[in-house]
């Protein structure tokens, strides 16, 4: 859009499932909203079975209203929050290869007791391979530490059928290993008569395996994504992710999905109860994805510019979408955040200072920190309920931030 006609973003996501007029069985409305009982907390003295309370804060200045973006902190966000909730791809890697200073923000926050849990989409790999590759790539992880929507969509599926059920499986390693140690009996082929189709991203998922699951939908199976992530960030550009797959059952069948993961509130539940996490931060790259589901789930979000999401983008945020806090990477976790003042229309941080006027024009002027005057300008943009992408393009383009995949 060239235009001066204000407009709020669209989502960065692609299109959702699509809504069959049948619905899935009658099932009940998922309560995505109550924090799920899991396994052992990673590092935590919660036990299991004690309800988790995501809202407590650990101490009396730590900020509460996770419906406000763009709040300053006085002190490091690693001291405020006892659980990092991190996306993996854009965040701590980015298509497999390490992201500049990632690993050693990461060892820093940890190493002043922040604890960190590993939160990914992706449910190809199971929590013990992504930990190896963590760990060989300078972060030490344990599978404890990891939890995938894989995990999410097997405790998704428990809510609704019962141990032993036949589930047809229709990705990778991760999620057939997710959907057994769930008590289910992954198979492979319709005529098995699953109870439920789940579905989750695979490099290698094949023609065969999705016509299996559309026969399977088509004649009464549950049907449950892990995720509906529409792409992938890799350093060749976006590339097609589970959001992008489904809907080949999902426009065979005329059946729309459960989703598990992000930013449905599930696997934030399943990270909650496994990390054993008081008052958790969550940390992402993607704003349909990450920060909207910390929106959903009530949790502060740290939006970290490594990955998917511009700058251009956090100044059009849609109001779902609006992080808490804008960091250019990792490093973020280590120091304060400085909070943005406002007055009329005119909005500063650090030594710029944002103007919005009511026609959807914005403009930006000062000097410091290129990150002060994208708070400053993400403010002012919010404030005014949406700005041109025009007059965004242009008060960016003096602040030199770096442009990732776009």
């Amino acid at each position: 859009m060239t235009g001066d006609t204000p407009r709020p973003a669209p989502p960065l996501r692609g299109d959702p499932p699509l809504r069959g007029d049948t619905p899935l069985r009658g099932d009940p409305p998922l309560r995505g909203d109550t924090p799920l009982r899991g396994d052992t907390p990673l590092r935590g003295d919660t036990p299991p079975d004690t309800p988790l309370r995501p809202d407590t804060p650990l101490r009396p200045d730590t900020p509460l209203r996770p419906d406000t973006p763009l709040r300053g902190a006085s002190e490091p966000l690693a001291a405020l929050y006892d659980v990092a909730l991190l996306d993996l791809d854009g965040v701590v890697y980015l298509g497999g290869s390490p992201i500049p200073g990632a690993a050693d923000a990461l060892a820093k926050a940890a190493a002043s007791g922040m604890r960190l849990a590993f939160v990914t989409n992706n449910a190809s790999r199971t929590p013990s391979a992504i930990a190896a590759q963590l760990t060989g790539l300078g972060v030490p992880a344990h599978a404890g530490e990891v939890i995938t929507s894989a995990q999410a969509a097997a405790r998704l599926a428990a809510e609704h059928l019962p141990a032993g059920a036949p589930v047809l499986v229709v990705g990778g390693m991760g999620l057939r290993i997710a959907v057994r140690e769930r008590g289910f009996r992954p198979v492979t082929t319709a005529a098995d008569h699953p109870a439920a189709v789940i579905q989750g991203y695979a490099p290698d998922l094949s023609y065969s395996l999705l016509a299996e699951g559309g026969l399977a939908v088509a004649a009464g199976a549950l049907f449950i994504a892990s995720n509906a992530d529409s792409t992938l960030p890799t350093p060749r550009g976006r590339q097609p992710g589970n959001g992008s797959l489904i809907q080949v059952i999902a426009t065979a069948t005329g059946r729309a999905p459960l989703i598990a993961g992000k930013p449905e509130p599930p696997l934030h539940a399943e990270a909650v109860a496994r990390s054993g996490a008081r008052h958790p931060l969550v940390v992402g790259d993607r704003l349909d994805t990450d920060i909207e589901s910390a929106v959903r789930s009530g949790a502060d979000s740290l939006l970290v510019l490594t990955g998917v999401t511009r700058p251009l983008d956090a100044v059009l945020a849609p109001a779902g979408c609006r992080p808490t806090y804008l960091a250019e990477g990792l490093a973020g976790l280590l120091g304060p955040h400085p909070g943005v003042t406002g007055t009329g229309g005119t909005f500063s941080c650090g030594g710029w200072q944002a103007t919005v006027d009511g026609r959807g024009q914005v403009a930006v002027t000062g000097s410091g920190a290129a990150m002060d005057g994208l708070r400053a300008l993400c403010a002012a943009a919010w404030s005014a309920g949406g700005v041109t992408e025009r007059a965004a393009t242009a008060a960016l383009a003096g602040l030199g931030l770096p442009s990732p995949l776009g």
